[in-house]
């Protein structure tokens, strides 16, 4: 009985990350000159990126939440999505030419914003 939940919670964590890429290829395409992600190999630099966001939203992301906590208190929570968008930039920085952020500042914080929308809506979706 155990190993069939545990392949359901994979099989569950899967669909997430499908959906996760395409969210993140439909940001692309929202904002296509400021977010490139190389569509070879039917997506696979999507599912990478998302996969890499998934590992950093895990380790890396309490750290600085914790490490931002004054910033964040003092701005009454607005520099919170400013993590999201530093993560962005981490994955450009790991993927290179795959997965590249031309877009300014402001244009990255409104990509992350509507990512962490679209995440939301994606999960109500599944969820149902």
């Amino acid at each position: 009985m155990k190993n069939k939940e545990i392949i359901i919670k994979f099989i569950e964590w899967l669909i997430y990350m499908v959906g996760y890429a395409i969210v993140l290829i439909t940001t692309a395409v929202l904002f296509k000159d400021s977010l490139y992600i190389d569509n070879s190999y039917y997506g696979l630099w999507s599912i990478i990126a998302v996969l890499i966001i998934f590992i950093l939203n895990k380790t890396l992301k309490p750290l600085l939440v914790w490490l931002t906590l004054p910033i964040t208190a003092l701005t009454l929570g607005l520099f919170y999505p400013f993590i999201n968008v530093l993560i962005l930039y981490i994955v450009s920085w790991i993927l290179g030419p795959h997965f590249e952020i031309t877009g300014g500042l402001l244009t990255t914080f409104i990509m992350a914003l509507s990512i962490s929308l679209m995440n939301l809506i994606m999960k109500k979706i599944i969820k149902e």
